[in-house]
């Protein structure tokens, strides 16, 4: 056995309290019950995914900083037993750092590293990634991704690129495919339309469908997979999408908010 869960969960710091400061992100509780269901599928370790400006693999002795958000928080990828962050760890960016707050958040204490991929990866450099993360996998081990990527930052006049009246579409696909589990579509989704959305998201996707697909072809077919969709609102006029892929298990619904 080796790939047997993700999640997926946008990374806007306001999902971290600390930056949303008392304010209501019901896509908080979403992500993080997300996260705690990937960690109930019992993996060896996790994987956090997400985009960061150059292809970089990120040990636990890395951590992010959320003060460019007004906060002094520093996040630690490893665990508090795994001391300081190195001086000379690279600094994780953004998604990742939210990652690294929704993996403690659930209180996963087990083996963890991050990859950080560029948003400029064409759909089949990313999956390639996804391929061999699950290639890399020990005989016996359990591998499990936590997937972080915002969808168009452009669903409303008042988000952060203004309104393209394509952004709903483009969402809604994503949507789909992680609701399916539906790799081909995942890979479907336009690299250049994603960068004119500002849809953060789609190589980290493209990643995700990498690595079922490879899963499927050495292990089992996709039909074995289950997917849930449990979140899907554009609240700030940002496309945010959770959903959990299980080896094994029924389907449920999904939510909006």
């Amino acid at each position: 056995m080796t790939f047997v869960a993700a999640a997926v969960c946008p990374h806007p710091p306001l999902l971290v309290p600390e930056v949303g400061r008392g304010e209501q992100v019901h896509a908080r509780a979403a992500a993080v019950d997300a996260v705690r269901r990937l960690c109930a599928a019992r993996p060896d370790r996790i994987v956090v995914v997400g985009d960061a400006p150059a292809e970089t693999r990120y040990g636990p002795e890395s951590a992010g900083s959320l003060a460019g958000f007004g906060v002094d928080l520093h996040v630690p990828l490893g665990p508090p037993a795994a001391g300081p962050p190195a001086a000379a760890a690279p600094s994780l960016p953004l998604s990742l750092t939210v990652g690294a707050w929704l993996l403690a958040s659930a209180g996963w204490s087990g083996d963890r590293t991050a990859l950080g991929v560029p948003a400029g990866h064409s759909p089949r450099q990313a999956a390639g990634l996804g391929e061999r993360l699950v290639a890399q996998v020990r005989r016996g081990e359990r591998l499990a991704l936590l997937v972080m990527g915002d969808g168009s930052a452009r669903r409303t006049l008042k988000a952060p690129g203004g309104l393209d009246e394509r952004a709903a579409a483009f969402d809604a696909a994503a949507a789909a495919a992680l609701a399916g589990p539906d790799p081909a579509a995942l890979l479907d989704l336009d690299p250049e339309l994603a960068a004119e959305l500002l849809a953060a998201g789609r190589a980290s996707w493209q990643v995700l469908a990498g690595a079922l697909l490879a899963a499927t072809r050495d292990d089992t077919p996709t039909e074995a997979w289950s997917s849930e969709l449990i979140y899907d609102d554009a609240p700030y006029g940002v496309g945010y999408l959770v959903a959990v892929w299980n080896r094994g298990g029924a389907q449920r619904g999904r939510e909006s908010g």
